[in-house]
């Protein structure tokens, strides 16, 4: 397949059985078929120490660039067990929705799973690594977040930003109570609004 040809195929969610995706990785790569496994690191408890460690974003998806070809063979790898969408009918995943996952696993720091959320204001990076990347904005645990979300597979990606390093964008519903300065910043909140 030429590069021309990968770069106009659809990128597609395979639900795999969980802690099995790197079996299917490997069962891409055989098929020669494209694939994105998005990883981040955390640490985890061991008995006798800590160890820092490298999991899927999103147990149970890897992510594919599929053909009419691919999609009928596709299943046949073990651990594979459909290609996600509405129904019966398989749905390819918005381009800037993979880019988006590429440059946060890529930018690495702070990076991890979020819970998949639809309210937020919808802000677009102006400044450093990530900027042209467009997701919600969000307050936790007193951090500015940037959320990006897939929403066919209902989840999230999050990670920390600077919030003069963001902007609104322009005509996308404010919510209740978040006032903005000239720079983008959150100036205020009304009470009962939520934690943003």
């Amino acid at each position: 397949m030429g590069s021309d040809s990968v770069l106009t195929t659809p990128w597609y969610a395979l639900r795999v059985r969980t802690r099995c995706e790197q079996v299917v990785v490997g069962g891409l790569r055989q098929r020669e078929i494209v694939n994105f496994l998005p990883l981040y690191r955390t640490r985890r408890q061991w008995s006798d120490r800590i160890k820092t460690t490298y999991v899927p974003l999103f147990p149970g998806y890897v992510f594919a660039r599929l053909n009419d070809q691919d999609l009928r063979r596709v299943v046949r790898v073990i651990d594979c067990m459909y290609v996600v969408g509405r129904g019966n009918v398989p749905e390819p995943l918005a381009e800037s929705e993979i880019e988006a996952v590429k440059r946060l696993v890529a930018e690495g720091a702070g990076v991890g799973p979020w819970p998949f959320c639809t309210l937020g204001q919808t802000v677009e990076v102006v400044r450093g690594a990530l900027a042209g990347l467009r997701g919600i904005y969000l307050r936790a645990a007193g951090h500015d977040r940037l959320v990006v979300s897939l929403p066919l597979l209902q989840r999230s990606v999050a990670t920390e930003v600077e919030s003069c390093d963001v902007r609104p964008v322009a005509g996308t519903p404010r919510p209740a109570g978040v006032t903005w300065t000239p720079s983008g910043e959150v100036r205020a909140m009304a009470a009962g609004a939520g934690e943003y």
